[in-house]
C-alpha cells in the first residue's frame, strides 16, 4: 500500500508538474531527495578518502560545510563533509564548485558545437538560468568530448569505399608560446550504399604526401581492403601515396585545382582566350577528344606558356580518370567539390576563432561540427542506383553490392 508520505510528494508533484513549477528547485518536492542523495554521496567519498590515508596519516573527519548548488533548476544546500588535512577531494561536487554543471554539460556541448566562445556560452547559461559558469568548468565539460574524439579516429571501418575525396584545411594553434599553422587532414568517402562518411581526420603540422600515407596506412589498419576512385588534389607525390597504400585504386586529380593552378603562370590579358581553348579538353565528350583538344592547346600556347601545358601533359593520366564514366559520375570525381563543400561547412562554425589553444582543442569543435553536419548524411546521393552499375560494370567484384 502507498504511505501518506509518498501520496503527498506524488500529488505535489503532479501539481508543480502541471503547473509548469521545477520538481528540484528551493521548494520542488525533488530537492530533498537531491540533496539527500548528494549529501550521501560525498559521506561515501569522504569514507574511501578516510579509509586511504586515516591510519598511515592520522587523517580524521573534522565536522561539516555548508555549500549552495546552482542547478538549472534553482539553489540546493548540502552539508559538505571535511577531514583534519583538508587534503579530502571530493568529485561529485568539487571543490570551489558552486554550479551542479552535468545538468547543464549536454547544453553547454551542444553549444560549444555551434562554435560559441566559453564566454558566449557563459552569458547565455547565465541569461537562461541565472547560473554562472567560470571557464574552468566549460573546459572541463567541453573536454569530455576528448575520449568521443579518440574513439571516433579509431572507429572500424567499412571494407571497401567506391569513392574517396582527399583533402586538408588549415588553421592556427598556440604551441608553446607561439601561433603555429597546423593542416587537418580529412577522408569524406561514399560507402557502398552511396552515403557520406568523413572515415579519417588528422591533424599535423603542415600538408604532405609522407602524412598523407601515414593517414592512408592507418584507414587500411582500420579496416579498408579497398578504394575503387580516389579524388585529390595535386600535391606531388600524394597519388603515389595512395598506389603504395591502395595498388588498385584510381586517382582523380582535382581538375578545379589543375586549372586554378594554370592561371598563375598565364597573363591575366590572356586568361580569357586561354580558358577558352582550356574548356575544350575538360568539357570533351570523351577522352580521345579531350587529347585531341590538348594538343591544340598546346600549339596555341606551348612557346608561351610551356610550363602550363608541360603540367597538363605530365599529369594527363591523372586528371582524365574521369573520362571513363558517364556525366553523372562525372561531376563527382572530377572535382574534390565534396569535400571542399565539407570543409566551407565547418569553416562557417570555426570561422569566429582565432587561433585554437591547443591541437585538440581544434579536433574537439571539428568533431562536434561532423557530428552536427553527419545527420543529414543519410540517404544516398542522387543517382547513387546508376552510378553503382558503371561501378559494378567498371570494379567487377570489387564493387560489394547486392546487385
Amino acid at each position: 500500500m502507498e504511505s501518506e508520505e509518498f501520496k503527498s510528494m506524488r500529488d505535489k508533484a503532479l501539481q508543480q508538474l502541471m503547473s509548469g513549477q521545477s520538481l528540484t528547485g528551493k521548494d520542488g518536492v525533488f530537492a530533498p531527495l537531491l540533496k539527500q542523495f548528494l549529501e550521501s554521496a560525498l559521506e561515501g567519498e569522504m569514507s574511501a578518502h578516510l579509509g586511504d590515508h586515516e591510519r598511515s596519516q592520522g587523517n580524521k573527519r573534522n565536522g561539516k560545510g555548508t555549500k549552495t548548488l546552482k542547478t538549472s533548476d534553482g539553489m540546493v544546500t548540502i552539508s559538505t563533509p571535511q577531514d583534519r588535512q583538508s587534503n579530502f577531494e571530493p568529485q561529485i561536487v568539487k571543490k570551489r564548485e558552486t554550479v551542479l554543471a552535468d545538468n547543464l554539460a549536454p547544453k553547454i556541448i551542444g553549444l560549444y558545437g555551434l562554435g560559441m566562445s566559453f564566454r558566449d556560452i557563459s552569458q547565455h547559461i547565465k541569461e537562461m538560468y541565472d547560473v554562472e559558469i567560470s571557464h574552468d568548468t566549460l573546459s572541463e565539460i567541453t573536454d569530455r568530448v576528448i575520449p568521443m574524439v579518440k574513439e571516433w579516429q579509431n572507429r572500424p571501418l567499412e571494407a571497401v569505399y567506391p569513392i574517396v575525396w582527399l583533402d586538408a584545411m588549415h588553421y592556427k594553434v598556440r604551441d608553446g608560446g607561439k601561433v603555429v599553422s597546423r593542416a587537418v587532414y580529412n577522408i569524406l568517402a561514399l560507402n557502398v550504399e552511396g552515403r557520406k562518411d568523413l572515415i579519417g581526420m588528422y591533424i599535423s603540422e603542415s600538408e604532405g604526401a609522407n602524412f598523407w600515407l601515414s593517414v592512408l596506412t592507418d584507414i587500411k589498419s582500420r579496416g579498408v581492403k579497398d578504394i575503387l576512385i580516389a579524388c585529390t588534389d595535386n600535391l606531388t607525390g600524394f597519388s603515389e601515396a595512395i598506389l603504395s597504400v591502395f595498388p588498385q585504386a584510381e586517382v582523380q586529380s582535382c581538375i578545379i585545382h589543375q586549372i586554378r593552378n594554370s592561371l598563375k603562370y598565364v597573363a591575366s590579358k590572356d586568361q580569357k582566350a586561354f580558358m577558352k581553348d582550356l574548356k575544350l579538353v575538360y568539357q570533351a565528350a570523351n577522352k580521345s577528344q579531350a587529347e585531341d583538344a590538348l594538343l591544340k592547346l598546346e600549339e596555341i600556347w606551348g612557346k608561351k606558356y610551356p610550363v602550363v601545358i608541360r603540367s597538363w601533359n605530365n599529369n594527363w593520366d591523372k586528371l582524365s580518370t574521369y573520362f571513363q564514366y558517364d556525366e553523372y559520375v562525372r561531376k563527382l570525381i572530377y572535382t574534390t567539390n565534396a569535400v571542399e563543400g565539407f570543409h566551407r561547412q565547418v569553416r562557417k562554425v570555426t570561422k569566429t576563432k582565432g587561433a585554437f589553444p591547443n591541437d585538440m582543442a581544434l579536433l574537439k569543435l571539428i568533431y562536434l561540427t561532423v557530428e552536427n553536419i553527419s545527420k543529414k548524411w543519410t540517404q544516398p546521393l542522387q543517382n547513387w542506383g546508376l552510378t553503382v552499375q558503371q561501378l559494378s560494370i567498371k570494379f567487377g567484384d570489387r564493387m560489394k553490392t547486392d546487385l
